[in-house]
């Protein structure tokens, strides 16, 4: 934890995020960089009943560590993604704080 979703990015583009993010947002999270998950998930945008570009959309799955630091990792990964994707595009940043006693690994929740 934490899990990072990535929609309308390129696979490509989520595998070198995969890196460089883990490397600037472990301080801020505390915790191992084995426990951050990356993840790509094809989608397709609509609008007034045709397909549409869309800007990218960075979901965080963790367990929440305050205003201060969910603003820090907003702004880094909105500046990683810009970085790659060009510094004109939106990137939207949605967190999903999770509860420690839903969150099970190995059958056990924290």
């Amino acid at each position: 934890m934490p899990h990072l979703r990535f929609r309308a990015v390129e696979p490509q583009t989520v595998q070198a995020l995969s890196s460089s993010l883990v490397d600037s947002l472990q301080p801020h999270m505390d915790c191992p960089r084995e426990d951050f998950t990356f993840e790509y998930i094809y989608s397709t945008f609509f609008h007034d009943g045709e397909v549409s570009s869309a800007y990218p959309f960075v979901e965080v799955l963790w367990f929440d560590r305050g205003q201060e630091t969910q603003d820090a990792v907003a702004s880094i990964i909105t500046h990683q993604v810009r970085g790659i994707i060009g510094e004109d595009v939106d990137v939207a940043v949605i967190f999903t704080a999770l509860d420690a006693k839903g969150y099970y690994d190995n059958g056990e929740h924290y």
